[in-house]
Parts: structure tokens; C-alpha cells; sequence
């Protein structure tokens, strides 16, 4: 009796690797997480948008000479603040005020601009190297529109000042 005992005992045993790992592995819950996951996943895919920033790539046969404007306005982000400049010369220089770049400062110098050049489109933003992607899209925002005071004092309106922009390597 006992060895009868003792053989059964070791005939349910898995004495090899080639045993049924199903039986020893049970998949159900993580299944369950899997599919907790996928729902979550999708619902909060709904939730999360991407901006498009449209750029204007500036082309070498894209115009002819007659139709391109004798005047560039190029906004240029250094390290110590921004230039303006007109392709060739710098005209005005902004430093940065308390480790910010002084946004306020580049929208007036920019609509001091738009009114001596009411037809002007285009700008270029130039930057150097190193510098944060969230200063680019901030300044990209100061040099395609800007808001100003109503002349009641009610609401501030959105003026548009250079739509069209182009980006690069600062010289």
C-alpha cells in the first residue's frame, strides 16, 4: 500500500520542463489590465490636440526680383535678448528682463514697424543655437499678431502684424 501511494504521488508531479506551462500560468488577469489599459488609452486619445504652426519657406526662384520688398524684417533670439534687424543692419536690440525675453517690448517695436510698413507680410525669426522651442513659439506668437487697447478703453483687440513666418539659424 505504501508503494501504491508513493507512485501516485510522484505520476502527478511535473518532473520535466516539457510539462503544460498553461496549466502552471494563469493569463486571465493580465488580460484584464491589458484591457483596462486599451479603454483607458482611448479615452484619453480624445483629449490630446497637436498645433499646427503654418511656416512661409522662403524660396530662391519663389519671386521675381521686382516683387520682393527692398526691406527684410528679421526678429533675432540670442542668448542675452532679441535683435530686429533689416537684413542687414540691426536696428533695435532688446535685452532680456529678469532671464525673459521682453515680449511686450518686441510686439511695440513690431507695430511701430507694421505702421511704417503697412503692406509688409513676411518676417523671419532667427535663432541661436540652444535656445528653448517654448521661446520660439512664444516669440513666433509676438511677431504674427499682437493685442491693443480700444480707443473706448473696452476690450483689447488682436491686430495682426506679420502673418507669414519664416525660421532659421541665427547668423
Amino acid at each position: 500500500m505504501f508503494r501504491r501511494y508513493r507512485n501516485k504521488r510522484n505520476a502527478e508531479k511535473p518532473s520535466d520542463f516539457n510539462a503544460d506551462i498553461m496549466h502552471l500560468i494563469n493569463l486571465t488577469p493580465m488580460m484584464d489590465i491589458l484591457t483596462v489599459l486599451v479603454v483607458f488609452l482611448l479615452i484619453t486619445a480624445v483629449f490630446m490636440s497637436i498645433t499646427i504652426e503654418e511656416l512661409a519657406i522662403p524660396t530662391v526662384a519663389g519671386a521675381d526680383a521686382h516683387s520682393m520688398p527692398n526691406f527684410a524684417i528679421e526678429v533675432i533670439v540670442r542668448r542675452a535678448g532679441l535683435e530686429i534687424s533689416n537684413g542687414s543692419v540691426v536696428s533695435d536690440r532688446i535685452p532680456k528682463k529678469d532671464d525673459k525675453y521682453d515680449i511686450e517690448t518686441l510686439s511695440k517695436t513690431l507695430l511701430r514697424l507694421k505702421a511704417q510698413y503697412p503692406g509688409k507680410q513676411d518676417a523671419s525669426v532667427l535663432m541661436e543655437a540652444d535656445i528653448k522651442y517654448d521661446h520660439l513659439i512664444e516669440i513666433m506668437d509676438a511677431v504674427r499678431s499682437t493685442e491693443v487697447p480700444s480707443d473706448g478703453g473696452g476690450e483689447a483687440r488682436k491686430i495682426d502684424l506679420f502673418p507669414k513666418i519664416s525660421i532659421g539659424d541665427a547668423p
